[in-house]
């Protein structure tokens, strides 16, 4: 049965929470561990659908899983190149970084095009003409991709058209182990990229100049077990502190890296909060009333991230005066933008620009996580809104953020996680 989010709104955060482990260091640190000839310790690892969805592969692929709370144990020594098929390949869209683990293990892989949240095309283009610099013949067909390196992978220089996350960790997996000397020129530079190249030196990869634009890979012949902990998570820890910006809170984020999130302080600082950071932790400090911060443009690691977008978004919705947001990275990613007007934002899209007018207060209503970022801002602006907001399709949260309500509920929120069936005749009162 579906469940959904409801939350009484307009009450103020504050208190002191840890931020979770990163999903998007988790995941292809959870893949990595297909090229290990031995057991991993993953550390911090977050409980979230999308971690679930990979573990799912992995023990497809013949690893033995399991997991003690926040610690994910791998033994890939079993491993096989099992075809991964396309139920579990469309679990989640970050799937596609299995291609450049197998391939590097066993010299062909065989898999469907991801799934996942629809925010735009993702093209796997940049993934496969890397695999094909290492020497594999790539054959798509009807969803389905096959790649074969009956030789091996041979080191080679890669120039990225983009910087594109995914595939500057597709390439590294596959450079780990493959024959000679690789060298990745526009890699992206974000904080993860080099977790995991931090996780994969761990366990005997020789990689230099990650989160630079130029990455150099030496393959090796085997990569040995090891422990690692994952990063703090820069999009969960960013959008708690606008949480308590839009509700004129004061909170606390410890267990945090505040360096990653450096590229969004600028922003919450000109909406008029205080911040303050120390060495593991960012406090805080909201005004009663937001004000509108000029322009906001998405871009790659260091500059704002675009998976901020949407909550920043429902914060400006709130701020005195107009914000206006540019979306550079993904063409689809303002779907939350019609839900957020069911609840009074006043919101204008021109292709991929928003402008965003704030008005004074939010009201609730029933909305849908249109995806993950963006459902996220949904329960933003119900927390900042007068009255009741029902936010349905929250499986889309629950790929990307841990026990929501039980977070916010720690900061003072009245939130609930309820079966869709148990608030039905209660809404109708509500909403009538």
């Amino acid at each position: 049965m579906s469940a959904k989010f409801v939350i009484n709104g307009q009450n103020r955060l504050v208190g002191e929470i840890p931020v979770q482990g990163a999903k998007n260091s988790a995941l292809p640190i959870l893949a990595a561990t297909v090229l290990v000839d031995g057991c991993c310790e993953i550390r911090d690892c977050p409980d979230l659908t999308d971690v679930q969805a990979t573990v799912n592969i992995l023990r497809h692929l013949g690893c033995r899983v399991r997991r003690e709370e926040h610690c994910c144990f791998v033994d890939g020594s079993g491993a096989v190149d099992n075809p991964i098929p396309e139920r579990l390949m469309h679990e989640m869209r970050s799937s596609i970084i299995f291609l450049g683990a197998i391939l590097g293990r066993f010299g062909k892989a065989e898999m469907f095009a991801p799934g996942g949240c629809e925010i735009g095309l993702r093209p796997i283009d940049l993934h496969l003409d890397a695999m094909r610099k290492f020497g594999a013949e790539v054959l798509e067909e009807h969803g389905k991709i096959v790649c074969e390196c009956p030789k091996g992978l041979k080191g080679t220089q890669i120039t990225l058209s983009f910087p594109s996350v995914g595939a500057t960790e597709n390439i590294m997996l596959a450079a780990c182990r493959a024959e000679g000397t690789t060298t990745l020129f526009n890699a992206a530079r974000e904080p993860e990229i080099s977790d995991l190249a931090d996780f994969l030196n761990a366990a005997g990869a020789r990689i230099q100049g990650a989160g630079c634009g130029e990455i150099t890979i030496e393959g090796v012949r085997r990569l040995h077990g090891c422990a690692h902990t994952v990063i703090p998570d820069r999009i969960v820890a960013a959008g708690y502190l606008a949480a308590a910006a839009m509700t004129g809170g004061c909170i606390r984020l410890t267990d945090i890296i505040p360096a990653h999130i450096g590229p969004v302080l600028p922003i919450l600082r000109d909406a008029g909060c205080e911040v303050e950071i120390h060495a593991r932790d960012v406090t805080l400090r909201a005004p009663k009333r937001l004000l509108a911060v000029k322009n906001i443009r998405t871009m790659p690691y260091p500059g704002f991230p675009t998976d901020m977008q949407a909550p920043i978004m429902a914060m400006t919705a709130v701020a005195r005066g107009t914000t206006v947001i540019v979306e550079t990275i993904f063409e689809s990613r303002y779907k939350h933008v019609p839900e957020l007007a069911r609840m009074g934002a006043n919101i204008r899209v021109e292709g991929r620009t928003a402008v965003v007018q704030g008005v004074p207060t939010l009201t609730g209503a029933r909305v849908t996580a249109p995806d993950l970022r963006g459902g996220f801002s949904l329960v933003l602006a119900g927390l900042a809104a007068r009255g009741i907001t029902e936010i349905s399709d929250i499986r889309h949260m629950e790929r990307g953020y841990e026990d929501i309500c039980k977070t916010l509920s720690a900061l003072g929120a009245d939130i609930q996680r309820v079966k869709d069936s148990e608030r039905d005749e209660e809404s109708r009162g509500a909403f009538a």
